[in-house]
């Protein structure tokens, strides 16, 4: 399994990735080297949306979709105004 994942930071933006452990993820954004050079100096980061894909493949399709798309559109994906399915369609 994979997960896709969108990340608030403390300066309130968003951050999205892909992993097989979202929660060694996480933590490894917010307290270990092993973070993204994004996130290290926007700690501490905050899990707001995530979604299960059954393979790498999907995932980083979804992914790059989604860091595509404009702020505003990932704040509606994350409060289920909008399914990644409608995402798509746009």
């Amino acid at each position: 399994m994979y997960y896709l994942y969108i990340l608030k930071c403390a300066d309130e933006t968003l951050y999205t990735g892909i992993t097989v452990d979202l929660f060694r993820r996480i933590k490894e954004h917010n307290s270990t080297k092993l973070g993204a050079k994004y996130t290290k100096t926007r700690r501490p980061v905050k899990l707001v949306y995530s979604k299960k894909f059954r393979n790498r493949s999907t995932a980083s399709k979804a992914e790059n979709l989604i860091k595509k798309l404009p702020k505003l559109k990932k704040i509606k994906l994350i409060k289920n105004y909008l399914t990644l399915k409608q995402v798509y369609e746009l």
